[in-house]
């Protein structure tokens, strides 16, 4: 991370960098060291990128859409995790308006096309006594036309769903945007109307799903952002974990 300057408070920014070990982490140093709300770090290749859960995050250089989001958000410390459902949204809209792809959201932040993962979201938080730091990470497969053997028929990339190349650039400014508007309705309206567009790009709803241990219909999410599932017991809530379904 070496020659990253963080901007201003008065000017969020994009520090653009070359290979590094994780945005993520990059982030994080430059909001210690004063970066502004909505500094976006953008890298063209990670070398030890990672997904929720401590999985790895596999990029070729050069072929996805990298980057992490510093936030100090105007959110209380349970509501945090909700910034999560409001950036699935905006990568399917950005990929919606960019790439005419239709996407369908994953319980809880998956971006797929055709049941095959296009974009992955990461969200990490640090507290402290006076505020809460949180890291938005957001992959995108752009232009890869191979993947690991591991996630061979369950990722795929703009590439490949469209047949054609779109600019990184192109993708990321339609990102911020809806970014952008999603997270000022959650901070200024509360998760109901961001509830009500996830459920409407969710492809989780409706299928049955196993999930935390146990199986069942995937039904709603409750406005504390957690799946319920309708099982043979009755509804129970999940707040975290991976779904298989």
């Amino acid at each position: 991370m070496k020659g990253a300057r963080p901007p201003t408070a008065a000017a969020p920014a994009i520090v653009r960098l070359g290979a590094v070990e994780s945005t993520q982490a990059v982030a994080f140093e430059l909001a210690e060291r004063g970066a502004a709300d909505r500094t976006v770090v953008l890298a063209d290749h990670q070398t030890a990128g990672r997904g929720r859960r401590g999985r790895a995050w596999n990029d070729e250089p050069g072929t996805g859409l990298l980057v992490s989001i510093v936030l100090r958000p105007r959110l209380a410390l349970p509501r945090l995790p909700l910034l999560s459902y409001a950036t699935a949204i905006a990568v399917a809209e950005a990929l919606d308006g960019v790439a005419g792809l239709r996407p369908t959201l994953k319980w809880p932040n998956d971006v797929l096309v055709g049941d095959r993962k296009i974009a992955g979201i990461l969200l990490e938080s640090r507290i402290s006594a006076v505020a809460a730091t949180v890291v938005v990470g957001i992959g995108v497969n752009l232009t890869q036309r191979r993947f690991p053997a591991e996630l061979e028929g369950r990722a795929t990339s703009v590439a490949l769903e469209t047949g054609r190349t779109v600019e990184r650039e192109q993708v990321l400014a339609a990102l911020l945007s809806a970014f952008d508007l999603w997270r000022a309705r959650l901070e200024a309206d509360g998760f109901a109307p961001v509830r009500e567009r996830w459920l409407a790009l969710s492809g989780t709803i409706g299928r049955r799903v196993s999930v935390d241990g146990g199986a069942g219909l995937a039904v709603d999410v409750d406005l504390e952002g957690a799946l319920l599932l309708q099982d043979g017991a009755g509804l129970r809530r999940v707040l975290s974990g991976p779904i298989e379904g």
